[in-house]
């Protein structure tokens, strides 16, 4: 190494916003597993995620609030951290409504849920190539976007499913559960949506 040369000083923001990424990957992962096997411990795991998250952007906000220089718009960084937050949020509270209504995981959540997983994982290669090759950067988040147009597809698949004339009031009781949790689904895809929307604005701004 030459005398004048420089190791380059790692990105902060882009450390964390990674760190979150994984997080989402890990958290959709376990909800994936437990709508397949629902299991106490899976239900753990991912409440343990997500509070593992929500330190990790604690932290991330805190250097944003101290740091007068950011390596890209502290807008951007903002958001794409509070959509990453938000996809783990809404992951956390559909395995916490699964429980409270006692309903089955059916075939639509475990395709949401499948795709959302697929979708965290564009968005965590995504961030990860953002500095060294934003071109690939983007390509992931336009994998994510259609990704969640996909969770979006068997949203309203499940809700046409839904509204099959109910025999029973039991019946209308397990349709008004359902449509809450594939709410929460479709919701956690619109903020991976955005994510990967930040990326792409990113990607525009300093390419």
């Amino acid at each position: 190494m030459g005398l004048f040369s420089r190791k380059k000083k790692p990105n902060r923001f882009l450390e964390l916003l990674l760190q979150q990424a994984e997080y989402a990957v890990e958290g959709m992962e376990a909800l994936r597993e437990y709508v397949r096997q629902p299991d106490e411990s899976l239900a753990s795991r991912v409440s343990k995620i997500e509070k593992e998250a929500d330190e990790v952007r604690r932290i991330l906000i805190d250097e944003l609030n101290r740091t007068f220089v950011t390596p890209f718009d502290r807008e951007d960084i903002f958001a794409l951290s509070l959509n990453i937050d938000d996809v783990l949020d809404y992951a956390d509270t559909t395995v916490d409504e699964l429980n409270m209504f006692q309903v089955e995981p059916n075939n639509y959540i475990d395709r949401m849920v499948s795709l959302l997983a697929d979708a965290a994982t564009e968005i965590y290669r995504g961030v990860l190539r953002l500095e060294d090759h934003p071109g690939v950067a983007n390509d992931h988040a336009v994998r994510a976007k259609a990704l969640e147009n996909r969770v979006e597809q068997v949203y309203r698949e499940a809700l046409a499913h839904l509204f099959v004339k109910p025999e029973s009031l039991d019946g209308i009781m397990e349709i008004l559960k359902l449509r809450e949790i594939y709410r929460h689904l479709s919701n956690a895809a619109d903020r991976g949506d955005e994510a990967a929307n930040v990326i792409g604005d990113i990607v525009v701004k300093w390419m």
